[in-house]
């Protein structure tokens, strides 16, 4: 017997339930087609949203594909051009701060920032020079200061602009321009230090000037010597051997002083027209044989191995000229001395002798033109010395030495220092006794 079982019977499905099964069967297919449809937007949404991440991290070198809908390849094109101009004007900036900060670094000026705690915030080089220090970012001004004598640590911490003068105590002295002025930084006041050194401006307009007077008093003897010599020439053939010899004496004496007052003329012009330097490299020993060959003296020290870079003529005119000053001090041979050493990206030459040396009001006009304490001195020896030297970039001091006599001391830059160390007008300590 066979026993059969009839499934149950339901009623009609209700709508609502016909819905909700269609839409559970439905709502996977849709969302993963969402899904589908919006990963294209969804990446570049995530790429878009890197690239200001790398933004705000200053990273202006990525790039955004130009894919996915039309919306979104627009955003990524903006972006990218966005991106290409940050780049462009970072590396503007960039150089200009490079420019900035090689002129800073170079500038004959000596500039000093300091914070509100008076820490160094920004120096450079001219700075590290005058204060005889390197790296002094984050050092206390104070610090700086307290090494150096009351005129200096006066002059930083005045509040005002102004001249100021300074002294190595000796024959040296230093005219200063101070500027200064206060400024925020990230809302915080600063300080900024500007100090130039006027000396080397000073003696070149002074140079300039004596220059001047000179051509023109030169001028102007000149178109009287030469008719004065003229007729006393004149005179000296018209005269007959009847003629009283007291008038062959007196045009004679004319002649004579005519000449003698003309060779004066040539040498003050040869300073108010000294061309401009040619300088090679110099080798030191031959230089220096053929200085010893004109005037006795004792070489200390050694040769420096790196040649030297001036005119040979011109400085070799000054080095003799102190030599001869030296012998005519009253100093022994065997006491004048010169000495040839690196110094401070240059080189320094000291000429010392053990003679009369020189008084302070000599000292303080020793290199003046005109200026002579000499019988028969022109005043032109050490001026052009000094005009020789600093034409070269360089300095030239004289001091009196401890025990009697003195001491001259030359430093010339290197080859291409010249333009930027050299010409700053701040004094290079060339000292070597």
């Amino acid at each position: 017997m066979v026993i059969t079982r009839s499934l149950p019977s339901f009623g009609p499905v209700p709508g609502w339930l016909q819905a909700l099964l269609i839409a559970g069967l439905l709502f996977p297919l849709l969302l993963g087609l969402m899904f589908s449809l919006t990963r294209p937007l969804r990446h570049g949404l995530a790429s878009l949203e890197a690239g200001v991440l790398n933004f705000s991290d200053a990273d202006f070198s990525a790039t955004l594909p130009l894919r996915g809908s039309p919306e979104i390849r627009a955003l990524a094109s903006h972006y990218n051009q966005m991106a290409v101009k940050l780049r462009q004007e970072r590396y503007t900036l960039h150089q200009r701060e490079l420019i900035l900060d090689k002129v800073i670094q170079n500038s004959p000026v000596l500039v000093l920032l300091t914070d509100p705690g008076q820490r160094v915030i920004l120096a450079n080089r001219e700075t590290e020079r005058f204060f005889g220090r390197s790296r002094l970012e984050g050092l206390p001004l104070d610090e700086l200061l307290a090494d150096q004598g009351e005129p200096v640590q006066a002059m930083f911490r005045s509040q005002q602009d102004g001249l100021f003068q300074l002294s190595d105590g000796q024959q040296q002295s230093d005219a200063y321009h101070l500027v200064q002025g206060q400024f925020q930084l990230h809302n915080r006041p600063h300080r900024l230090i500007l100090l130039r050194c006027l000396t080397r401006e000073l003696a070149r307009q002074e140079a300039a000037a004596w220059k001047k007077v000179i051509r023109v008093i030169s001028h102007e003897l000149n178109n009287s010597l030469a008719p004065i010599s003229s007729m006393s020439h004149s005179g000296l053939a018209l005269l007959t051997e009847a003629s009283d010899p007291r008038l062959q004496r007196v045009f004679n004496t004319i002649e004579e002083r005519c000449a003698s007052l003309n060779q004066f003329i040539q040498g003050y012009a040869t300073f108010a027209k000294l061309p401009a330097p040619r300088a090679k490299a110099v080798d030191w020993c031959p230089f220096v044989e053929g200085l010893r060959a004109q005037y006795p003296f004792l070489l200390t020290g050694s040769l420096p191995r790196q040649p030297g870079w001036f005119d040979l003529n011109q400085m070799e005119r000054v080095l003799v000229n102190l030599l001869k000053n030296a012998g005519e001090s009253g100093s022994p041979e065997t006491q004048i001395t010169l000495e040839i050493k690196r110094r401070e990206g240059g080189v320094a030459m000291v000429v010392s002798d053990r003679g009369a040396g020189m008084s302070d009001a000599t000292l303080n006009q020793a290199l003046l033109p005109f200026y002579s304490t000499k019988h028969q001195g022109t005043g032109l020896g050490l001026a052009l010395c000094r005009e020789i030297t600093e034409a070269h970039g360089g300095q030239i001091q004289l001091r009196n030495r401890q025990g009697g006599g003195l001491r001259v001391s030359l430093w010339l830059p290197d080859r291409g220092a010249a333009l930027t160390d050299g010409a700053n007008g701040s004094r290079v300590k060339i000292d070597v006794d």
